[in-house]
């Protein structure tokens, strides 16, 4: 088992591919009583279209497919797993992004037990017609829920309008109708070519053994068999990277919502490298847009913007994007201020020189501080996202980066062509 110490952490990570080729992370914490384990497969929501493992002739899935899958794992032919779970005292969990699916659970007792379970029940489908066919009815009503929900609609159809024609324009959850052609022989095709132990990670972090926890979940999966492993094809679409420049939509609000989405448009570097970039960007908008930014508390100070405003920053797999987004009762004065501060972004950056080192320092604070939290170190470990370099390595990372280094990777991101502004209007509204 593989040792790698963090000194400015004070963390020693343990790490095995087994012979399978799951990927186990252990990271003990010396003081906490809880113990948090996560099992993640390199599949989402984006991923409609590949070649079965095994196979040769690539596959079109409906939207919605790696959702639908994740609601099904739970329920087994005699039991339920989220029983299975509360039975031995632990809390459990699943989510769905675009390009993951992550199944969890957090405990206080009886590890073996629940790791275990969760190591089963992740690997051992089960799907009849039937079941898949209640379950469309589940996901329609949340599918609705969603659709009602003007947060929900302001940042997925940002999504949608800064990847047109693309996997990322479907909603994760689908579609009523796309959902509706799933079945259960599409479940158990996702499963056996993106469930295979090579394409997921088992990430555990609190109280526990490395030595002792390993050796579970070394006999679990080898009392298991598997189709040989292979390297997954996945077939992206081959459309323009272009964006929806703009776009209204009406529904019951109660004030108006504007979101500007800015599509990165330039390849982004490979390994470690991406991760400096990702950081680069974070530092750029924490001093652009962070609430000590004398343009926030300009705009604040006016009612231009409020406590609804903020920022996302996102790199996934295969795209990267930030969305601003806010509430107001002047879109376009909003919008016109926030792309005046976007448009002279160098030289504001430039101006805000006597605050990075600040800045700097707040964010490997607060990327050391995440480390007292189970939850944020599991959730937010990608060990494929950035090659050989994780969120271990960030500190490090953070601390290298120049206010130059920031500058660069703006004008890089900020383009006119990029930009997606998108305005949710009250639909009785004019």
């Amino acid at each position: 088992m593989k040792q790698q110490h963090y000194p400015e952490l004070a963390e020693t990570l343990f790490s095995e591919t087994l012979a399978n080729g799951l990927r186990v992370y252990l990271l003990p914490k010396a003081g906490f009583h809880k113990t948090y384990a996560v099992m993640t497969t390199d599949y989402g929501a984006i991923d409609q279209e590949f070649v079965p493992l095994g196979k040769t002739t690539p596959v079109k899935q409906p939207a919605g497919i790696a959702h639908f899958l994740e609601h099904k794992m739970f329920e087994k032919a005699d039991h339920d797993a989220f029983d299975t779970f509360a039975h031995y005292g632990a809390s459990s969990n699943a989510f769905t992004s675009f390009t993951h699916t992550s199944y969890l659970f957090s405990t206080t007792s009886a590890l073996k037990e629940n790791l275990e379970t969760l190591l089963d029940f992740v690997q051992d489908p089960y799907f009849t017609p039937k079941t898949v066919n209640k379950e469309k009815g589940i996901i329609g009503q949340e599918i609705q829920m969603y659709e009602d929900d003007p947060n929900s609609r302001a940042y997925f159809g940002t999504i949608a309008n800064l990847y047109p024609n693309q996997p990322l324009s479907d909603d994760i959850a689908g579609t009523i109708e796309s959902i509706d052609q799933i079945t259960a022989d599409d479940l158990y095709l996702a499963h056996q070519t993106f469930y295979h132990p090579s394409n997921m990670s088992l990430f555990v972090v609190g109280r526990l053994n490395p030595e002792e926890t390993l050796d579970w979940i070394k006999t679990n999966q080898s009392a298991k068999s598997f189709l040989p492993a292979a390297p997954i094809k996945r077939i992206k679409p081959q459309v323009p990277a272009t964006v929806i420049p703009r776009k209204v939509l009406k529904m019951p609000v109660e004030r108006p919502k504007v979101t500007i989405g800015i599509r990165g448009l330039a390849d982004l570097p490979a390994g470690a490298a991406k991760l400096k970039y990702e950081d680069a960007i974070s530092l750029g908008f924490t001093l652009l847009f962070g609430e000590t930014a004398p343009d926030f508390l300009r705009l604040y100070d006016q009612g231009v913007i409020d406590d609804s405003f903020g920022y996302n920053i996102e790199v996934q797999r295969d795209a990267y994007h930030v969305i601003l987004a806010g509430e107001t009762d002047d879109p376009e004065a909003f919008e016109k201020a926030l792309l005046s501060i976007l448009t002279h972004a160098t030289e504001k950056l430039r101006a805000a020189s006597d605050t990075f080192e600040v800045v700097q320092r707040e964010a490997i604070g607060s990327t050391i501080t995440a480390f007292n939290s189970l939850e944020a170190i599991a959730n937010q470990f990608d060990d494929r996202l950035y090659g050989d370099a994780t969120l271990f390595d960030e500190v490090g990372i953070v601390k290298s980066l120049t206010l130059d280094d920031v500058i660069a990777a703006m004008k890089t991101l900020i383009r006119p062509e990029a930009f997606s502004i998108q305005y949710i209007l009250d639909d009785e509204q004019d």
